[in-house]
């Protein structure tokens, strides 16, 4: 086992990383920004280095400065998170060429996974279900405008187009007809061009009213992969999501399985290693594949309540070489679970809140867990994403999950700044959403007779 992590991340999952690695007995070494000195995890952490001013290119997103913090604390390994460097190849590159471990997959599984086309590739090979699209890259629209129409048409409109190297919804364009088929794809291609370097796109079938349905995984790259059932995350805005719940509800048991079995077996052939999650849009009975994150995610805790399983503590385990502590068979999904992500945002125009938190007060009782690194006195800073707090409810039932969750909002008391809690009340108050099953754009259509 590693005798000392670095944690190159910060807020809540910083946090989270910290308390997994206490309960191990691994000594932490957290890295922060100037202005993240006072941070909840900076001041547990067994030591602490400032790793440069507070633009994150300058300190979280230094890779010389986080190598040389390995160096001078003599940690043996690193804990990405998610966000910042979570799912950069390079950067995992150079911690192992550096002597260290990178907590994560390999370099090379994490560029083919950050690379859609190749991503869509090793999945169909696997049996996991795609969207029906161009089997990668689309030719020059200029120079071959007849063999992208014949693609189009083959597809069936709508169609969206993607950037390879896209993600978080940017470098994407749904087209309805063949007349503007071509102009969208050269617009795409500019737009992908100028965001990420890489002018290369695909095309794919544009799924109309889809469910958000993820599954999550883990693997030891030793031969031995399993699921850890699956999670809806449809309550969206912008493609950030809201609301989290585990598992999805309504989705035939037959259908779970065969995507389940996939996902597993897709974990093997790539040899993958650590906690994986693999994206899917869900409409008419049917899983599409859309991505797979290389990563521990934002919404983790949801499986971790039906399941029982610590997944930081398992991606601890198999990047330090040892093999799953648990099988297929260990894991039983029990009961229902929700997570709310709280931001510092105003919930009318949601723009960021930052200031000092006057008060905090987390909710409490049977089944209610909060993931937050905030304090009385602390300073929400005005530099990074806006989540402060997630609140996260287990109940038997759906029902008895929602209700926690009612209840834990109406606790929650966050003075000094404004927050999107009355956002989250509404949504667990809503009929529709009670039922179970929205699609991902309910909550901006929602919003849109809101405001």
């Amino acid at each position: 086992m590693f005798k000392k992590i670095l944690i190159a991340n910060r807020g809540e999952i910083a946090l989270r990383i910290l308390r997994a690695c206490k309960e191990m007995g691994i000594p932490t070494v957290a890295v922060h920004s100037v202005v993240d000195r006072n941070l909840k995890h900076v001041r547990l952490a067994d030591e602490a280095v400032c790793i440069g001013p507070n633009p994150s290119p300058k300190s979280y997103l230094n890779v010389p400065s986080i190598i040389a913090a390995m160096e001078i604390t003599d940690a043996e390994a690193v804990h990405p998170g998610y966000g910042f460097l979570a799912e950069n190849a390079d950067f995992a590159e150079r911690v192992q060429k550096s002597g260290f471990t990178f907590i994560g997959p390999d370099p090379d599984v994490i560029r083919m996974m950050g690379d859609k086309v190749e991503a869509i590739k090793a999945m169909k090979k696997a049996g996991v279900p795609t969207v029906p699209g161009s089997d990668g890259a689309l030719p020059n629209p200029t120079e071959e405008p007849e063999k992208c129409l014949e693609i189009a048409e083959r597809i069936g409109f709508p169609i969206i187009i993607k950037a390879a190297a896209g993600g978080g919804g940017r470098g994407m364009r749904v087209v309805h007809d063949k007349d503007s088929l071509i102009s969208s794809i050269q617009i795409t291609m500019g737009e992908a061009k100028a965001a990420f370097g890489d002018d290369t796109v695909y095309m794919e079938k544009f799924l109309q009213n889809p469910r958000h349905v993820e599954v999550q995984i883990l693997s030891d790259g030793q031969g031995n992969a399993i699921h850890l059932g699956d999670r809806d995350c449809s309550l969206q805005r912008r493609h950030q999501k809201v609301l989290e719940e585990a598992p999805a509800p309504g989705i035939p048991q037959e259908v779970r399985e065969a995507t389940y079995k996939a996902c597993v077996q897709a974990c093997i052939d790539i040899k993958y290693k650590g906690a994986g999650t693999f994206e899917f849009l869900y409409e008419n009975g049917r899983f599409y594949f859309i991505e797979m994150n290389t990563r521990i995610q934002v919404e983790h805790p949801v499986s971790e309540m039906v399941t029982g399983v610590d997944l930081i503590k398992e991606q601890i385990r198999v990047c330090s070489g040892l093999p799953l502590s648990i099988k297929q068979s260990d894991v039983i999904i029990r009961g229902h679970s929700f997570e709310c992500r709280i931001n510092a945002e105003d919930p009318q125009t949601f723009m960021p809140c930052p200031g000092l938190v006057k008060g905090f007060h987390a909710p409490g009782g049977l089944g209610v867990r909060v993931d937050s690194h905030l304090y009385n006195g602390y300073t929400v800073p005005p530099n990074y994403d806006s989540m402060i707090a997630k609140i996260i409810t287990y109940g038997d039932t759906r029902e008895i999950a929602l209700d926690r969750m009612r209840q834990a909002l109406d606790e929650a008391i966050v003075d000094g700044i404004k927050t999107n809690i009355p956002l989250q009340q509404m949504l667990v108050r809503d009929a529709e959403f009670r039922k179970g099953g929205v699609n991902i754009h309910y909550l901006e259509k929602k919003l849109g007779m809101n405001h």
